[in-house]
């Protein structure tokens, strides 16, 4: 891929707003088969090959209201991020904690995450990146991680309990995420 559709294609995934790119550069789709089901081709197909880590980079729902993993796609299928939640322990109970990943990889569309552990708490990611119910980029859902979320649990007595379960975290709709700074 040449270096200036990179770019296009990251611009557009990101929404800056700045730039709009024709949809033919975003998603391109196979054409539609014969007696095919009555579900169009960019609700079934997988994403597209120009969706690299770039364009899955963004901010999805996390477990409760207000929670949420951002998600950042970089070369060589490495991710970095964070996870921003409310702390549900004792000593920590509503306050809002980054728990930043310690590992990150992107193979595909198949993901895999940890992240540090902060007030006894790690969580563990395994699952897919996969076209949600959004219609173009930059919709609510364009996007969602789909896998098995493992919350790992430490006691003072070093003890891990993990609990783990399915979810469908949904990307943040473009324009509620905030403005990126322009540089002059």
């Amino acid at each position: 891929m040449t270096r200036i559709h990179c770019i296009l294609v990251l611009c557009c995934a990101i929404g800056t707003g700045a730039m709009s790119c024709p949809a033919d550069l975003v998603a391109q789709s196979a054409p539609p088969q014969e007696n095919a089901p009555a579900k169009s081709a960019e609700q079934t197909a997988p994403p597209a090959k120009s969706d690299g880590p770039q364009a899955y980079s963004g901010m999805y729902s996390f477990l409760k209201e207000g929670e949420f993993v951002q998600l950042t796609g970089e070369d060589a299928g490495r991710v970095t991020g964070f996870i921003s939640r409310f702390g549900d322990q004792e000593s920590d109970k509503g306050a809002f904690l980054d728990q930043f990943f310690k590992t990150g990889k992107l193979e595909g569309n198949k993901l895999i995450f940890t992240t540090e552990v902060v007030h006894g708490t790690a969580f563990e990611f395994k699952g897919m990146v996969e076209r949600g119910d959004g219609k173009k980029p930059g919709d609510e859902a364009y996007f969602v991680l789909k896998g098995t979320l493992t919350q790992n649990d430490s006691d003072v007595n070093k003890k891990v309990t993990s609990h783990s379960q399915d979810v469908v975290l949904k990307r943040f709709p473009e324009d509620a995420a905030p403005e990126p700074e322009v540089r002059k």
